[in-house]
Formats: structure tokens, sequence, C-alpha cells
């Protein structure tokens, strides 16, 4: 169970200003996420750009027509929810968010905001590794950026903070918040009805979010690598520290398979406990209670691994007792 990936986004836009047909990156996405054991899948569509420039400044549309058709015409390997990323800041977020409005896939909405100097990028010089390298801006563009930035979230974030809030507790939509850093951000969190934390970037932060029952989640790439990219805390600091509900592959798939068994080396998790962070525990914080599990009357999506060394490999897939992989 997959609840945030930009894997699509990679397939889309394999390389800066290339945009690849909408039709053959879901398919490519689709046979890697079930190729790396995920039966169900919320593909993570970020809308708000300022920048006008990239895959999350453009209209979706075209996307849930091909998901729609490729599921119709039995074409589709996982099962494909949507999680839209609003980017508060950003003054098209609600604007982008339309065509997800109403659709039957939408099933979770996060909040985002990566102003730098707060959250993820609290630490302004992880923040200009990240534009610099992945960008390719220059470092005058983001000094201005971190000019400009502030101004534009004065503007916008708190008013697409209740819009989409609303939005969510009015529709049944599940919410979470995103890189909580700090108590408060997580009790605003909570105020506002959130069921989980995205990738909180400090131990007090995951630590505040399990005493207020929301889903901890964290990067299964974190657990991987050993901590986090942008110098956030370890994810298996949390696990240690029994405070890590779920996992996300977040940017690789195949991470999320291979982050539960390092859990079972690493983090103190029997294989049960492991295969809930991955299944299970993400199912239920978004609502969706047929799936996660290995029970009687739920779905039988089933995955067959051989585990090479300490590399788990999946053989075999099945969703909805449909052989898939």
């Amino acid at each position: 169970m997959e609840v945030h990936t930009d894997n699509l986004e990679r397939h889309v836009t394999p390389r800066p200003k290339v945009t690849f047909p909408m039709l053959g990156a879901v398919q490519a996405h689709d046979a890697e996420v079930a190729a790396a054991g995920i039966t169900t899948v919320l593909d993570a569509i970020g809308v708000g750009d300022p920048y006008g420039d990239g895959f999350r400044s453009r209209d979706q549309s075209a996307l849930l027509e091909v998901l729609d058709t490729l599921e119709e015409s039995g074409l589709l390997r996982a099962d494909h929810l949507i999680h839209v990323r609003c980017e508060l800041p950003a003054p098209n977020a609600r604007e982008l968010f339309a065509p997800f409005a109403r659709h039957r896939r939408l099933r979770l909405i996060s909040l985002m905001d990566h102003t730098p100097g707060q959250r993820q990028w609290t630490d302004i010089e992880h923040a200009r590794i990240y534009y610099t390298g992945k960008k390719g801006w220059s470092d005058q563009q983001f000094e201005d950026e971190v000019r400009i930035a502030p101004l534009r979230q004065a503007e916008h974030a708190q008013p697409h903070r209740a819009w989409f809030t609303e939005f969510a507790n009015t529709h049944g939509v599940a919410l979470a918040t995103h890189d909580d850093t700090t108590v408060a951000h997580v009790d605003e969190a909570h105020a506002l009805g959130a069921s989980m934390s995205e990738f909180p970037t400090t131990l007090a932060a995951a630590r505040r979010a399990k005493a207020l029952g929301l889903c901890t989640v964290a990067g299964a790439p974190n657990v991987i690598r050993g901590g986090s990219h942008s110098g956030n805390v370890s994810a298996m600091a949390l696990a240690r520290e029994g405070v890590l509900d779920a996992l996300s592959s977040d940017y690789v798939p195949g991470s999320l398979l291979q982050s539960a068994w390092r859990l079972t080396q690493e983090g103190g998790f029997s294989l049960p406990e492991a295969m809930s962070v991955v299944s299970r525990n993400p199912a239920r914080a978004v609502g969706l209670s047929d799936r996660g599990e290995i029970a009687a009357g739920l779905r039988g999506d089933l995955i067959r691994v051989k585990v090479l060394g300490d590399h788990p490999v999946v053989r075999e897939g099945w969703v909805r007792g449909r052989r898939v992989v």
C-alpha cells in the first residue's frame, strides 16, 4: 500500500523540460509499482507551482482520463487512487486542483508549504542544494526565491489551508500535513482534522503526532539510506522510538518492501509488524478497510516474495485475485 509517491511525475518528465506522453508514462509507472509489490498506489500529484515551468504547474485532467481508460480496458496492474499534494503558497493551487475535486479516485489531500527557511527547508543550505541541483537554478535565482517566497506565503498559504481543509472534511477525503517540524505544527494538523503527519522532520513532531493519534508516515528511502536526504530525522530513529506507523516509497517504489525487511533487521519489528507498516496501517489511515492484510472478506491483494540474502524480490503479485506480476 503506497500513499505518497512522485514516481509518476518522474515518468511524465524524465528530463528537465521534457514531457513524455501520459499513456506511456502511466503504463511504465504502473508496471514499476506492481513489480515492486505495490498493489494499491495513491499517485501523489502536486498542484500549485509558483514558477510555472514544471509538472506541478499543469492541468492534469489527461492523467485521470488515461487512468480511467486503462482501467476500463483491464490494463492496469495496480489499483490507482489519487493523493493531491496542495502547495499552499502557490497562487494557482486551487485552480489546478479542480479536475480532482469530484473524481472518484481522490482519496487523500496533503497540505504542503515548501517555503525556504521552515519545515523541510529549515536549513537554507539544504534547500539551496535541492533547488540548484534538481531544478538547475543559479545561486542568484535561489537568493531571489528566499526573498520572494515569504511574501507569497503570507498572501496565499492561510486562505488555501482553510479552503482545502474544509473541502476534505466536507467531502470525506483523508487529510495529511507535510513536513511537520514543531509540536505546534502537529497541534495545528490535529485541529484541522488530519489523519496523517507525512514525513515529520523532527522526533518531537513525530512523538506529538503519535500522542494525538495521527498516523506518522516516514520515507522508505530514508530507512534504506540510513537517513534523510535533506538532513531531517532518521526514519529508523522513529521506528526505534515507537513512533513510526507507516512508510512511503516516496521517490523509489522498490524501497517500500525492502524497508519492511530492514525494520525486522534493525528496528526490532517482527515481520508481521513490519508488513503492517507498509500495508495495513497506511490503508486504514486513508479510510481503506477492505485491504492491507490477509483476512477473510478482504480483497485478494497478495505478493509472493523470494529473499536474496537480505533483499526481498517480488516473484508474483495478485490484485483482487487477478495475477498482475
